[in-house]
């Protein structure tokens, strides 16, 4: 292939939701690790909330929803366990899931240095079961967007069984509002992201695609190694409040309330919004 050609390739539009590369973000060991390191830090909200905000979040979720010893929890993409120890600690009974080995790690040994009983089921939450009923099913960080139609179809299917009577599911996703506000791009630079894809030398791309009818915008980001290329898909839905009414309801579920984010904030119109689901 020749240089016009592979340029051609990595800014080729791919249709809407055509790929699923999720899981190479934690196939590789490198990538990880980065990962992780970016859920950690406190200084940036790339993976995870600032330290500030989780603590806002739960105690907002702590009163709306009364957790204690009889509440069972369960965290989708619980990630090193930021929000899920903090549920432990308000004395619920708590599982988390995620599909990241060195995530699941770290929650794992965070709880056991803080006496904190938890249940960590290293698995992608898409193909986790169980009969288990929870009084409080979360997902934060704006996951949900990130998923296809039909992923999120068979998640909001899942929840619905798991969802204990009188339960609650609350997650957060972006709006239209910040739809608007995102542009198509195009982006070169070596070693992309101050190596974050790998620790040695390579070329890094990223385009920007916005799928304007859909209300869906793509990062597609090319790697370029001396023996490899990866490309990965970072999808994002974005939502109004009516779509996403729209899309639970078809799963028997209903949105009680709305807020501008999982802290509980007065639904403005803003970028985001968090939504409290129950059964229909």
């Amino acid at each position: 292939m020749n240089l016009f050609d592979a340029l051609s390739t990595i800014t080729h539009r791919p249709d809407v939701w055509s790929k699923y590369t999720a899981g190479q973000l934690w196939a590789d060991p490198y990538v990880a690790t980065q990962m992780l390191n970016f859920h950690l830090n406190q200084d940036v909200d790339l993976a995870s909330r600032s330290e500030r905000f989780i603590d806002e979040s739960v105690a907002w979720l702590n009163t709306k929803f009364g957790l204690n010893e009889d509440t069972k929890v369960i965290d989708f993409g619980c990630g090193p366990g930021l929000y899920t120890s903090r549920f432990a600690q308000c004395g619920a009974e708590v599982t988390g899931v995620d599909f990241s080995a060195n995530s699941i790690d770290y929650a794992k040994q965070y709880a056991e240095e803080h006496g904190l009983s938890i249940t960590y089921v290293e698995q992608n939450y898409l193909e986790f079961e169980t009969e288990a009923e929870f009084d409080l099913v979360t997902m934060i960080m704006c996951d949900f967007c990130a998923l296809s139609p039909q992923q999120r179809g068979l998640l909001l299917k899942k929840w619905k069984r798991m969802l204990a009577a009188d339960g609650s599911i609350v997650f957060d996703v972006y709006t239209d509002k910040a739809f608007a506000h995102r542009k198509e791009s195009e982006t070169y630079e070596r070693n992309l992201m101050n190596h974050f894809w790998a620790p040695d030398d390579y070329f890094g791309f990223i385009n920007v695609f916005k799928y304007i009818e859909e209300k869906v915008k793509l990062d597609k980001y090319t790697i370029v190694l001396p023996d490899e290329t990866r490309v990965i898909y970072n999808w994002l839905q974005f939502f109004t409040l009516e779509a996403l009414s729209e899309e639970v309801e078809a799963h028997g579920l209903r949105i009680d309330s709305v807020y501008n984010d999982v802290r509980g904030e007065e639904y403005t119109g803003s970028d985001e919004m968090a939504v409290v689901l129950r059964s229909a």
